[in-house]
């Protein structure tokens, strides 16, 4: 049941516009130049503007992944089929013959889980007889009749036996009446007055073995006293044993305390579980609680890892959750070497540019494949973004070269397009500090020391001023969860080029007072021509963090 060759393509965990649109870009290319199947995911929430630059180019969001840890949905899971509670405990028991199975589902009409029964179920229940265990059960003469490879030829199929025990009527008539009771189910052989005998009694049924004759007055008879009467090949003793085989698999199964998993759940913590219980064969439920088939612990051996290919970053800390345990194929990014390591050589395609979406853009002219006019859209508008309309010291020749080739092809002009990206991202009056923060937030380690970098870009420096206010309340909470020592703020000003770095932490003022040869306000530094995280801000610091 897994989906084979499905490759992810995701961004970092607080995914920019380059991100998103990059990750789209390249499943594209991909799926229109390579064999699989290649799927754009987002490891965060997207931002303001990047919602509108998908909206005005009618593209769909990429699908949610925070952590490409290995799932259930990854493991080979068997499709063992669900059956009905009400099927008789030998059809159950061919049933797991024939499938090889220990386990067997039991699941109503909409495939919902409504317990199991095992061998072990079966094997005790025929180990431990019991006289009334048809009757306790409610076992249908359908049933009996089934197991018995027998025929019902006075009564109905779906007439339940529910009161009495099992009797063997293997003496005279006389002893036989001490003996039985109204309502019990009674095997005979072929002599008719022990048939009559078991009628008068007020019987529930009989069962004649041998394929007997049955008086057709005893049959109209039986059917006066609605004594049910069931005809089977077998003789007396062969009925006797396999008679309880008859009772319905719900009268032996385990629907208390199940242990389930769902598609989704992760598989380093239901190993655990696993491993605490004896149960061979674990069920698998859907999103929607719905049965799918069923895992044990040797499934753990050969999990198949998420195939993934990283865009626009290769730290560890920025990738998506457990990113250890993905099989990372590829990576295209424009940022600095970072942490992340693989198993094995990949493709990894890394520029001294100033976005993504540059070598995106490069791969299609190199791959001979027309790009769409909204693929075009997209990529135009990441790298707008990353080099803040190409005024970021990261912005290269061919960056702007390439958006304004990119702008034609999608039918845009890039100067008005970009001032509304551009509102669109800095509209942040209905959001919370966290989202504000979390936005475009990026962590980073030199040495022993961790840090946080976020950054906000503005027209309007009325609107990072009210921000400023909003976030050095949330950074001071924030500071010293997940093992960042500082964090600092970027609110750059599109316009004018300049950065305020609003910063929290101990040795956060003197990082950015020695890394911009600046001297501190409280919580802040002015950063004049300073509008790129990559390119200037970052480098500076890790300048300083290494000297000490």
């Amino acid at each position: 049941m897994r989906k084979k060759n499905r490759i992810y393509i995701l961004g970092h965990k607080n995914p920019d516009t380059d991100s998103i649109c990059s990750a789209i870009a390249l499943a594209y290319l991909k799926n229109h130049t390579e064999e699989g199947s290649f799927v754009a995911k987002r490891a965060g929430q997207m931002n303001e503007e990047t919602e509108y630059v998908l909206k005005y180019f009618k593209m769909a969001a990429p699908g949610y992944l925070p952590d490409v840890g290995t799932q259930v949905k990854d493991m080979e899971i068997r499709p063992l089929p669900g059956v009905s509670k009400e099927i008789s405990v030998r059809k159950a028991w061919d049933l797991m013959q024939e499938l090889n199975a220990v386990t067997l589902p039991l699941t109503d009409k909409d495939n919902h889980l409504e317990g199991i029964i095992t061998v072990g179920d079966i094997t005790d229940s025929m180990m431990n007889q019991n006289p009334r265990a048809l009757s306790e059960a409610g076992t249908p003469f359908g049933h009996i009749a089934d197991t018995l490879d027998g025929t019902v030829v006075v009564g109905k199929r779906e007439t339940l036996f529910e009161q009495g025990k099992i009797f063997i009527g293997a003496a005279n008539p006389d002893l036989v009446r001490k003996y039985i009771e109204p309502k019990d189910l009674i095997i005979l052989g072929n002599r008719a007055e022990d048939h009559l005998c078991a009628v008068e009694m007020h019987a529930s049924c009989i069962v004649v073995g041998l394929n007997a004759d049955i008086s057709p007055v005893i049959l109209k008879y039986a059917e006066e006293m609605n004594c049910g009467i069931i005809r089977s090949p077998y003789d007396t003793f062969t009925i006797a044993r396999m008679i309880t085989q008859s009772i319905p698999a719900r009268a032996l199964m385990t629907s208390e305390n199940l242990v389930t998993f769902n598609l989704l759940d992760f598989t380093d913590k239901i190993s655990v579980l696993m491993g605490q219980r004896r149960f061979r064969d674990f069920p698998i439920l859907d999103q929607n609680n719905r049965y799918v088939g069923t895992i044990s612990r040797r499934n753990l051996l050969n999990i198949q890892k998420k195939k993934v290919i990283l865009v626009d970053h290769n730290e560890q800390s920025q990738a998506a959750d457990n990113i250890n345990e993905a099989d990372i194929l590829e990576i295209v990014d424009h940022h600095r070497i970072g942490t992340l390591q693989t198993m094995q050589p990949i493709l990894f395609r890394n520029q001294p540019v100033g976005c993504t979406a540059t070598i995106i853009r490069q791969m299609y002219q190199e791959k001979g494949l027309e790009i769409p006019a909204n693929i075009a859209g997209i990529l135009c508008a990441a790298i707008l973004s990353d080099t803040l309309m190409f005024r970021s010291p990261t912005c290269t020749a061919l960056d702007e070269h390439t958006a304004r080739e990119l702008a034609d092809i999608a039918g845009i002009q890039i100067e008005t397009f970009a001032a509304e990206m551009f509102r669109a991202g800095s509209n942040l009056k209905d959001k919370t500090a966290e989202e504000i923060f979390y936005q475009d937030f990026k962590k980073f380690v030199a040495d022993e020391v961790s840090f946080g970098v976020g950054q906000i870009s503005s027209m309007a420096s009325d609107e990072l001023h009210e921000i400023k206010e909003r976030l050095l309340p949330y950074m001071e909470q924030e500071c010293g969860k997940h093992s960042m020592q500082m964090i600092f703020f970027m609110l750059t000003n599109i316009l004018e080029e300049t950065t305020e770095l609003i910063f929290c932490g101990d040795g956060a003022s003197e990082l950015a007072q020695k890394a911009f040869r600046t001297k501190a306000e409280e919580h802040s530094v002015i950063l004049k021509n300073v509008v790129s995280r990559k390119k200037q801000l970052i480098p500076a610091m890790m300048r300083v963090l290494q000297e000490q």
